[in-house]
Order: structure tokens, then C-alpha cells, then sequence
């Protein structure tokens, strides 16, 4: 029986993937999250360590924060083009808030992923240098 070959680290897109899928970036394990909100310490699988140091999450908030306003502005824009020159802005108003209420409470875990991944892919980038 021959040794086992250790396995090539994933590209950046495939880490970034994982990290857009509520998967872990490393192994691309599922079921990081206890509950919607409550996100494992360990990836059950390889034993990545999510938070590595306090205020890690920063980056995180960041990315909920580009998610939800880039979703945002994209609505935003297309309704505006598509209403133009009568805008209506109490119709408009009522698709965007909701977006901007409920968007960081549903990319909250796909934020904290995603992060997880970038700052994987970053550190990846650092150790073949």
C-alpha cells in the first residue's frame, strides 16, 4: 500500500466558494452553524479555528456590510430605471427597506464565511512567500 500524498491546498476561488456556501474554506465541511446566528468554534472536520483573535469579526461586519448595500444599490438603481421620469418612491421605498432590515440578518452566516475564507486564502498567500 503506497503512503498517502498529502493533498494540494485549494485555489482561491474554490476557498472563496466554500466560504460563499456557509462552508468551511479548508475542507469545505457543512454545518458550521448550531443555529442561524450561533456559528461552531471548530470545523468539525479539519479543526479550523474560526475566531482567531478578538475583534476578528470586524471583517465579517464589513462584508454583511457590502452584501446588503451593494444589494441595495442594485435594486435601487434598476427600479429607478425602470420608473423613470414618474418615480414611485413610496413603491420603491417599500421594496428597499425590507432589503436593508432583513439583508444583514439573512447574510449574516454567509458574511461570516465568506470572511473565514478571505482571510484563509490571505494567509494561504502569506505561507508560499
Amino acid at each position: 500500500m503506497s503512503p498517502a500524498r498529502p493533498t494540494p491546498p485549494a485555489s482561491r476561488l474554490r476557498i472563496l466558494a466554500r466560504g460563499a456556501t456557509r462552508r468551511c474554506p479548508r475542507c469545505g465541511a457543512g454545518r458550521l452553524f448550531r443555529r442561524w446566528f450561533t456559528m461552531v468554534p471548530d470545523c468539525p472536520r479539519c479543526g479550523l479555528h474560526f475566531e482567531r483573535e478578538p475583534g476578528y469579526w470586524t471583517g465579517a461586519v464589513a462584508m454583511n456590510t457590502i452584501l446588503v448595500g451593494g444589494l441595495f444599490t442594485i435594486v435601487l438603481v434598476i427600479c429607478l430605471v425602470l420608473t423613470v421620469p414618474e418615480v414611485p418612491w413610496v413603491a420603491i421605498l417599500g421594496i428597499v427597506v425590507p432589503i436593508t432590515l432583513l439583508g444583514p440578518l439573512v447574510a449574516y452566516p454567509f458574511s461570516k464565511t465568506l470572511w473565514c475564507a478571505v482571510d484563509l486564502a490571505f494567509l494561504e498567500d502569506r505561507k508560499s512567500t
